[in-house]
């Protein structure tokens, strides 16, 4: 299992304090990473989580929206715990409207957060991997990067985004040293789902169309993202990773 090893990495997880975020730290630390945890809200909680594992944790803050954050985050990862090896891209938000009734506003705040912050975490991460030669960056993308949803546009067109982002810049990274993926979760019970699992005709459908027969579970799909930050995933790039019950193939 050294091929899944992740002793003496270092990794930042942004959108960490709870939720897939949280997921992600705790399994990227159950498989021997250190782990700088960033949020605005507090991540006392999941750096508790990943110390009690027997590994080091960084608390990082600051809204990604603000341009200058991402650098800030890589130079605040690198003095807390030494390095940076990987960089998981979870931070994100939605907004259910309809589209005739979606506001400007609105829809420009969902990309800056899912698209925009994206881009400028991974260059930033990625401007110190490439002068390593080395690094894993992992974003994370949704089913609606291949379907469109309901009541949703904005995170729709953010995570359609994100998949072709990821594969750009695998197609320039590649060959640096750097492998740029991302994860397609499935419907997860997080606090972004709420209002789906809420609505019993909604949650019912959802819950019918799913093989699995189930909603995922946040440690569900932590699996995928150690694998695409582990060596095992060294020959992987430019790949989208469908975690979601076998909805897709549905």
């Amino acid at each position: 299992m050294s091929s899944f090893s992740l002793e003496g990495r270092v990794a930042l997880v942004t959108g960490a304090s709870g939720g897939l975020g949280a997921a992600y730290a705790v399994g990227l630390a159950e498989a021997g990473a250190d782990v700088a945890v960033h949020d605005r809200s507090p991540v006392d909680e999941t750096c508790e989580r990943v110390r009690a594992l027997g590994r080091r944790a960084a608390a990082l803050g600051g809204d990604l929206t603000d341009p200058e954050v991402p650098d800030r985050l890589v130079r605040e990862a690198l003095s807390g715990l030494g390095a940076l090896d990987i960089l998981v891209n979870n931070a994100g938000m939605i907004r259910r409207a309809p589209a005739a009734e979606t506001s400007d506003e609105d829809f420009l705040a969902v990309l800056d957060v899912n698209l925009s912050s994206v881009f400028r975490m991974c260059r930033a991460a990625g401007r110190h991997m490439l002068a390593r030669g080395h690094g894993k960056i992992v974003n994370v993308a949704s089913l609606l990067a291949f379907q469109g949803g309901i009541l949703v546009p904005a995170y729709a067109a953010s995570k359609g985004g994100v998949a072709q982002l990821t594969k750009a810049l695998a197609n320039e990274w590649a060959g640096k040293g750097v492998n740029v993926n991302a994860i397609a979760p499935g419907y997860v019970r997080t606090d972004n789902t709420a209002a789906l699992q809420a609505d019993p005709v909604r949650s019912r459908q959802i819950v019918d169309r799913i093989p699995a027969g189930r909603w995922a579970e946040t440690s569900d799909i932590a699996g995928g993202v150690v694998f695409l930050c582990s060596p095992a995933s060294e020959y992987v790039h430019g790949h989208v990773l469908v975690v979601d019950g076998g909805w897709m193939g549905r």
